[in-house]
């Protein structure tokens, strides 16, 4: 997970994407918002982008936001497009989705946030063609991703909240790439 010298370092903040080359790291920290990666490995160019929201319905004007999923999906396809290539060549990657209120919420109780972000994610991907090659999603408590471009691969830390606790605290757990993956 060493970064080389040469390798610049973005951080997403919710709402953001980036998407670039070889010579990229890109990182985020999640709670209930999602993640998507897509990463070509033939020539090493991807993007990951941080939404909040599955949709907000209408889209402004022709304004596409990143805070949607829908929308952030969107301006990935367009840098795929401007790439000169196609979703079906993208290894694509879904992590976060957690709950961040475990008192709260009831598990298995699919009206919150971040069990709608997830469902959003997996039926976005499949909507474009995308397979989805890992993903590491639900629990409690938050995650840091951070993604290489130069070897597609995608490393997570999950905290997970104490029991008994609203809060985000307590063991940490590195797993790297993802927890599910397809058969393909």
């Amino acid at each position: 997970m060493r970064k080389p010298p040469h390798v610049i370092e973005i951080f997403l903040q919710p709402g953001e994407l980036y998407f670039g080359d070889r010579d990229t790291r890109i990182r985020t920290v999640l709670g209930s918002c999602i993640s998507l990666t897509l990463w070509h490995p033939r020539l090493l160019i991807g993007g990951m982008c941080h939404y909040m929201l599955p949709s907000r319905g209408r889209h402004a004007a022709g304004t596409l936001n990143g805070k949607y999923a829908d929308e952030a999906l969107a301006l990935l396809l367009q840098e795929i497009k401007a790439a000169g290539t196609h979703p079906r060549e993208y290894e694509l990657k879904l992590f976060g989705g957690g709950n961040m209120f475990p008192r709260l919420v009831k598990a298995g109780d699919c009206r919150d946030v971040p069990c709608k972000n997830v469902l959003a994610g997996r039926a976005l991907a499949a909507h474009h063609g995308f397979a989805v090659k890992a993903e590491h999603l639900g629990g409690v408590g938050h995650r840091n991703v951070i993604f290489d471009l130069w070897s597609g691969h995608v490393w997570v830390r999950q905290a997970r909240a104490a029991p008994g606790s609203a809060a985000c605290v307590g063991t940490r757990a590195q797993m790297p790439m993802a927890v599910r993956r397809s058969a393909a």
